[in-house]
């Protein structure tokens, strides 16, 4: 892994978080994707920066990002973007957005950045490099009890539709758990997982882009990241289930029916 891609992605991030910020303090125009997904000029205009820097920077690597149409994904590099994860929130005024690159190398994710601008928080990470936070290197959690842990989920766009899974889910994870928190960004979730401020993770029907940056961060933070099962993650697969590693078979129990 050259030092200069995640170098460049953090740049990249940097800016991109920039100009959602500027979008964010100003307000923005909102339309509908479905029935409560939506999308901002902000969310298009900040995928075009970071799709036009990556072009300069990598021409010939792969894009799959989430507004626009994905390009060259036989490539040995592919580069996955989210430019706001956390529209709704973005949309409302609420701070929990970020902007999140990943890369992929032979369809395999080796190094990922989120950003959240309001923040003011740069998590990265690449395959052999650790996981940083602004500067800093950080860790999972030490907790071992899922009596003590405290976890976050996220609810899917087709909720309103297929809500009986989300709260079956709900149902038996809240008595288990210490605490529950629902904040609306996939990508800063486990980002925190990362950092030990969530002990799990677990979200329905996420898409690539939510979470091939921060998957990486999550594991060399020393988490783990499977599907509910415990099977290997794809960030195809659309369920993901992220912890410290300590309560995460403790986590499969309840989570498989």
């Amino acid at each position: 892994m050259s030092p200069a891609y995640i170098e460049t992605a953090v740049k990249i991030a940097a800016q991109a978080g920039d100009l959602a910020l500027h979008y964010f303090r100003q307000g923005v125009e909102v339309r509908k994707k479905g029935k409560i997904d939506l999308v901002t000029e902000a969310d298009v205009a900040v995928e075009e920066q970071i799709v036009s820097e990556l072009r300069e920077e990598f021409p010939g690597h792969g894009l799959l990002r989430e507004e626009g149409e994905a390009e060259n994904l036989a490539e040995e590099f592919v580069w996955v973007v989210d430019p706001i994860d956390g529209t709704t929130n973005f949309a409302h005024g609420y701070p929990m957005f970020c902007v999140s690159i990943g890369l992929r190398r032979q369809g395999r994710e080796v190094a990922g950045v989120v950003y959240a601008p309001v923040l003011q928080e740069m998590f990265w990470a690449a395959e052999g490099e650790g996981a940083w936070l602004n500067g800093r290197r950080i860790r999972v959690s030490e907790v071992a009890k899922l009596e003590d842990g405290m976890l976050c989920t996220g609810f899917p766009y087709d909720v309103h539709r297929h809500y009986e899974d989300v709260l079956g889910d709900l149902e038996r994870v809240l008595p288990a758990a210490q605490a529950v928190r629902r904040d609306g960004s996939a990508a800063l979730n486990l980002c925190y997982v990362a950092a030990g401020r969530f002990d799990g993770f677990w979200e329905r029907r996420l898409h690539p882009w939510d979470t091939a940056a921060a998957r990486v961060v999550v594991t060399e933070a020393g988490g783990r990241v499977s599907r509910f099962d415990g099977g290997p993650y794809s960030i195809f697969d659309g369920e993901i289930l992220a912890s410290n590693g300590r309560i995460h078979d403790q986590m499969i129990r309840i989570l498989v029916r």
